[in-house]
């Protein structure tokens, strides 16, 4: 089969690494990949927004089967465009990515459909949500309503933060149209837990567990980023827990895109918050999250492009899905300034047969890969224990060069510190 994975990230770089390993794949094209996926594949300069030109090369190309990975491309229909000229596809079509394309959707679809989350308002005109401000409990956090890169959250831990958070995004749009609506909703607390989960419409498996570290500096401080590494699985779901999840969240979401006529195919993410009240919604995700699909799929014992294919095809429930009962930790190399102003240019130097550091800012210059991005390598190592997995990711991190590389150097304690 031919194949395109659309995207060019680390993530992709996993999705794509994982699905060569199925020998019905003969060829696998990236749109538009990146320098370190050219080595796993064939990079084709087509933006993952560019829907008709992605389109157009599938149709030339004798496509077989398509992965839409980021979510903009979900979000704007590239599954619709594809499925049109009978190409398929792992992922959502543009109306069921609403769930992760519009807050406000997954919200009001959570309230709904009784899916625990946090209290929330919704406002579109900005005086009517600084006038809800002068009396909402703070902390609050404020949301962009569509798609902002990862970082369209923000936690106010004062009145006068959250003022200036609305003003950001309604008045200076800072997300662009993502902020024309907000939501704005109770704080919870409790540890995190992302569940990525393989979703056919009808039956849904959740993979491995992970906890990822979103801010940029040790200790959790600094400014929230597309995620600077991550580990699985998270100590904090329990299997009680899991069957909680399952009974009052995952099940009733499937139900309650079915019941909107907005049927779920694909990976479906959960970000959960482990509350004093149970396990509640922070968001849903239409796609793999990044870069927990680097710890999630490195510990997947099944075939992923024969699960792809099961999704697609409504037959997850025939599927026995195993996971290694090890664990994994990614440590992501990024720029220095990330995720504000960062230079590039940089050659890299790393283990390009290690088949678990999966490259994602980086591009080619002859026959050197150089640095292009803020999150530039996901550096993933899997142990019999979380600990071994953290020790032996780090060793990779210190092998690996190029000149302004920055990492967080706290990967994972407090994940040891619950274990």
């Amino acid at each position: 089969m031919n194949v395109i994975v659309i995207g060019s990230g680390g993530r992709e770089h996993a999705i794509i690494k994982k699905i060569k390993e199925n020998s019905k794949v003969k060829t696998v094209y990236a749109l538009p990949g990146n320098g370190g996926i050219a080595q796993d594949a064939t990079c084709v300069n087509i933006g993952a927004k560019d829907i008709d030109k992605i389109v157009e090369f599938a149709a030339q190309n004798k496509i077989d089967y398509a992965v839409v990975a980021p979510d903009d491309p979900l979000v704007l229909g590239a599954v619709d465009a594809l499925n049109a000229i009978g190409v398929p596809c792992f992922g959502p079509d543009k109306a069921a990515a609403i769930i992760e394309g519009s807050k406000v959707f997954s919200k009001n679809l959570m309230k709904k459909y009784n899916i625990p989350t946090a209290c929330y308002e919704v406002f579109s005109d900005v005086d009517a949500a600084l006038k809800y401000l002068e009396s909402a409990p703070i902390p609050t956090v404020i949301k962009a309503d569509g798609l902002a890169l990862g970082k369209g959250v923000i936690i106010a831990q004062t009145r006068q933060e959250a003022v200036d958070a609305v003003n950001s995004i309604m008045k200076d749009r800072v997300f662009g149209e993502s902020g024309s609506k907000i939501v704005i909703e109770e704080f919870l607390t409790g540890p995190e837990v992302s569940v990525l989960s393989f979703c056919d419409g009808k039956t849904i498996i959740p993979m491995i567990s992970s906890m990822d570290h979103k801010r940029a500096l040790d200790n959790d401080m600094g400014l929230n980023t597309g995620g600077m590494g991550t580990v699985a699985p998270n100590p904090y779901y329990t299997p009680e827990i899991a069957k909680t999840c399952m009974e009052t969240i995952f099940l009733p979401t499937v139900k309650a895109m079915n019941a909107e006529n907005r049927t779920f195919k694909g990976c479906l993410y959960f970000g959960l918050m482990l509350t004093q009240n149970g396990p509640k919604v922070i968001e849903f995700n239409c796609r793999f999250g990044d870069p927990e699909t680097q710890v999630v799929l490195p510990l997947l014992k099944s075939d992923l492009f024969d699960i792809m294919l099961a999704c697609t095809n409504g037959t997850l429930s025939d599927m026995n899905i195993e996971f290694y009962d090890n664990y994994a930790c990614c440590v992501v190399m990024a720029s220095q300034g990330y995720p504000k102003k960062y230079e590039t240019g940089f050659k890299i130097d790393y283990d390009k047969n290690d088949p678990n550091i999966f490259v994602a800012g980086a591009k080619l210059e002859g026959s050197d890969i150089i640095t292009s991005g803020g999150r530039v390598l996901g550096i993933t190592a899997t142990a019999e224990t979380l600990k071994q997995a953290i020790t032996l990711a780090y060793s990779k991190v210190e092998k690996t060069q190029f000149e302004n590389k920055y990492y967080r150097k706290d990967i994972g304690q407090s994940a040891l510190k619950a274990l």
